[in-house]
């Protein structure tokens, strides 16, 4: 249990919180993207709707958790970090709850937007906890815990989903958040947030990250560096479907299936990349070696899969989410880059204007399809392209924060 002082162990009551939430943070977030042809189908939608309104009902998802990271970042630096972690917990459970008795378009829309809003306070509320408690030289392993067992939720989402009718699912991941919020009662407050408290600094000022060019620079950096685990979920996975339909695949592709495969990768790539980063005391190093890895399973994606099988496809999901799987130490990297009275803002503000970016690349996606000659599977090859290219621009020009000390405000 955390006190004033650091503990060592990096399977600490704070550290196993932190992942369980996680884990179900993650069920909830991508049980839409797995049950979305099904209940959609449900609802008396078209092929061709289910598509386009499963990208707007993602995206209110998105824009929701955009709000929710700013909401929750800011409260958890004024009111502490335990605190966001019950609130958010609450609300995605409710929310997830209601989803289960959705009967049009625009309810699902708008439950997604709220559920949305309470799903981003959960990682970076535990991560900020996590990284504030181990010592520097154990954070990165413990972070990359909470994400590796965390991800593991949408593995359960899909074999859940498998069994359950989709409004079912639904019922069940609130039922996980409520049984959750009788663990959070064992996590207790960050002491550097305590010692913070009692000076006089101005806590959870979302402007300040924006309003001096160094903060800004480090807080845009940090955002992009994640970027492409979303371009990886977000756009190849969420909608392989349609992608193996492009791709000449004879049998169906189950998006639900391919993020089970993504996210059992991204799972083992979190846990691994904790491990690299360790090994060579670098974050950016460890960056460099993923990034490469995405690059490479990229390639693969556009084009081993032409008139291929499902089963290539699933295998090529489950190497891209391994090759994504730098979620554990982008997230830790964000949260290293802040004083201790923003860093609640930044770590839960950062992963959440990420998955915000899931709408905008899916616009750049529409667009770049719908030119002349390029069609669905160019598109998607340009716009991973242009997104890959401007995050590792991002990874490049970022600071090495591997040694840095976390005991220190912005001032």
């Amino acid at each position: 249990m955390q006190n004033q002082t650091k503990t060592s162990s990096i399977f600490s009551i704070t550290v196993i919180v932190a992942a369980l939430g996680y884990f179900v943070d993650i069920y909830d977030l991508l049980l839409f993207g797995i049950i979305r042809v099904p209940s959609l189908k449900e609802l008396g939608l078209t092929p061709e709707q289910i598509t386009v309104d499963g990208e707007s009902i993602l995206s209110w998802q998105m824009f929701g958790l955009m709000l929710g990271g700013i909401i929750w970042g800011v409260l958890g630096d004024k009111r502490g970090r335990s605190s966001v972690l019950f609130g958010s917990i609450l609300l995605y459970s409710l929310a997830n709850i209601a989803n289960g008795f959705v009967q049009t378009v625009d309810q699902y829309k708008w439950i997604r937007f709220i559920a949305g809003i309470g799903l981003a306070g959960e990682l970076g509320a535990g991560v900020t906890l996590v990284v504030e408690s181990l010592p520097k030289e154990k954070r990165g392993i413990g972070a990359s815990i909470v994400a590796g067992f965390g991800i593991t939720g949408a593995i359960a989402a899909f074999f859940i989903k498998e069994n359950f009718h989709w409004r079912t699912c639904y019922f069940i991941g609130g039922g996980l958040g409520l049984i959750l919020l009788l663990l959070r009662v064992s996590v207790l407050e960050s002491s550097m947030f305590k010692n913070m408290k009692e000076k006089s600094v101005q806590r959870g000022n979302f402007i300040m990250l924006i309003n001096n060019g160094n903060r800004l620079v480090r807080y845009i950096q940090s955002i992009l560096i994640g970027v492409p685990t979303w371009l990886v979920i977000g756009v190849l996975i969420t909608f392989s479907r349609e992608f193996g339909k492009e791709f000449g695949i004879a049998e169906e592709i189950d998006p639900g299936k391919a993020i089970m495969f993504a996210y059992a990768g991204l799972a083992l790539g979190d846990v691994t990349i904790g491990l690299v980063s360790q090994w060579l005391k670098s974050r950016k190093k460890a960056l460099y070696v993923f990034y490469a890895l995405t690059s490479i399973c990229l390639v693969l994606y556009f084009t081993v899969l032409w008139n291929g099988s499902a089963s290539v496809m699933y295998a090529i999901c489950g190497a891209l989410g391994f090759a994504a799987g730098f979620w554990a130490v982008f997230v830790t990297v964000g949260a290293e880059q802040f004083g201790t009275n923003l860093r609640a803002t930044a770590a839960t503000t950062i992963p959440n204007m990420v998955r915000g970016t899931v709408p905008l690349m899916l616009l750049l996606f529409q667009f770049l399809r719908n030119l002349p000659g390029v069609g669905y599977v160019k598109g998607g090859i340009y716009t991973s392209i242009i997104v890959f290219a401007i995050c590792t621009l991002a990874v490049i020009t970022s600071r090495e924060t591997f040694h840095k000390d976390l005991n220190y405000e912005e001032v």
